[in-house]
């Protein structure tokens, strides 16, 4: 499976990546290298992922250099290496750009505070929303507002998600069954709240 940085390099030591692409095989078809033999001697091109060892794009703790290919090609040396690491670097300056590190929270190892009228006007503002919990992860990019697609609706200079983060990062979380709305809460996810908005 192809890692978030995953780029080509040729034996000239041309390397191929692009940001938000981790497909090898998109980069091969761009590029229009062929990939039509086994023979270390005539590997047009080799597959490199770089990716953190712990898993963590957040926290990377050693990020972590792998060729990804069974057979590695004759012509394969150090410097190629380099210009892999080169390009890994200009990858992460893009990714720094738009990321937000910050700790991910779950929403039910925090103790829930009382629900207030503050809790019940983020609720009210993702009601208007009605999009899936995954707003939650959006909070971790920097984007332009115009680059949230199919949020027009949603009349905000920021994040269109906002609601939902500051409800999950106080630890509620909301759910629609049809006919109510209900804030949960806490270890065991507790209903604390529950109406019509």
């Amino acid at each position: 499976m192809c890692k978030a940085f995953s780029c080509i390099i040729g034996k000239n030591k041309t390397v191929t990546w692009k940001f938000a692409v981790d497909s090898h095989e998109t980069l091969i078809k761009e590029v229009g290298y062929k990939d039509t033999t086994i023979d270390p001697d005539l590997i047009e091109f080799c597959r490199i992922e770089i990716a953190p060892k712990n898993g963590s794009y957040l926290e990377p703790d050693k990020w972590v250099f792998r060729i990804d290919m069974d057979i590695t090609p004759a012509w394969w040396t150090l410097a190629h290496k380099k210009a892999c690491m080169k390009a890994h670097k200009e990858w992460l300056a893009q990714l720094d750009k738009i990321l937000v590190r910050k700790p991910i929270v779950h929403p039910f190892k925090i103790k829930p505070p009382e629900i207030t009228e503050e809790h019940l006007a983020l609720l009210r503002e993702w009601t208007s929303v009605r999009d899936s919990v995954w707003a939650y992860y959006g909070s971790f990019f920097i984007l332009s507002r115009n680059d949230w697609k199919y949020t027009e609706k949603i009349k905000t200079d920021q994040y269109p998600f906002l609601s939902v983060v500051k409800l999950w990062e106080m630890g509620l979380v909301s759910s629609y069954d049809g006919k109510k709305w209900r804030l949960h809460g806490g270890k065991d996810v507790r209903v604390l709240w529950e109406g019509t908005i």
